[in-house]
């Protein structure tokens, strides 16, 4: 073989390799949007409202007409009031359409003051609409309901 065949045989292979694991790189969307969802999760553990502000839709609306201000804000003051934030989340159900989800799941929120057990815990039934904006999954809609 041709030093310069051998040369562009293997550039023709390492460029077929490339394009294979980028391809393989490239999340789903449904792995994507639980990703979000994982790492919303983490953020409300860690009390980290930014996180949260950073992933609602600028149309984001919430129970009684909540925006996404309202919603930063609500979880700072949930932050301030409860030292110990935890969120359990039970099975996610994922609804997929074209550029937008609707997810379900069931949630036990609890915080306390750092003590052993919390000082408050409630299980929440959850829905949420998610839309794919600029490569990125936005919360666009959230609505819940204590269990009994």
């Amino acid at each position: 073989m041709h030093p310069r065949t051998s040369t562009a045989a293997w550039s023709g292979l390492l460029l077929v390799c490339l394009l294979v694991l980028s391809g393989c790189a490239r999340e789903d969307p449904e792995t994507a949007l639980r990703s979000t969802l994982d790492t919303l999760q983490q953020a409300l553990e860690t009390r980290d409202a930014g996180v949260l502000g950073d992933t609602l839709s600028a149309e984001f609306i919430g129970p009684d007409g909540m925006d996404a201000k309202a919603a930063e804000r609500m979880a700072k003051g949930m932050f301030l009031r409860y030292r110990n934030v935890g969120v359990t989340v039970g099975p996610v159900s994922v609804d997929m359409g074209d550029g937008h989800a609707t997810v379900g799941f069931d949630a036990v929120l609890s915080g306390g003051q750092g003590r052993i057990l919390p000082d408050a815990a409630r299980v929440y039934s959850v829905q949420s609409g998610w839309r794919l904006e600029g490569g990125e999954w936005r919360l666009t809609s959230i609505r819940w309901e204590p269990r009994s």
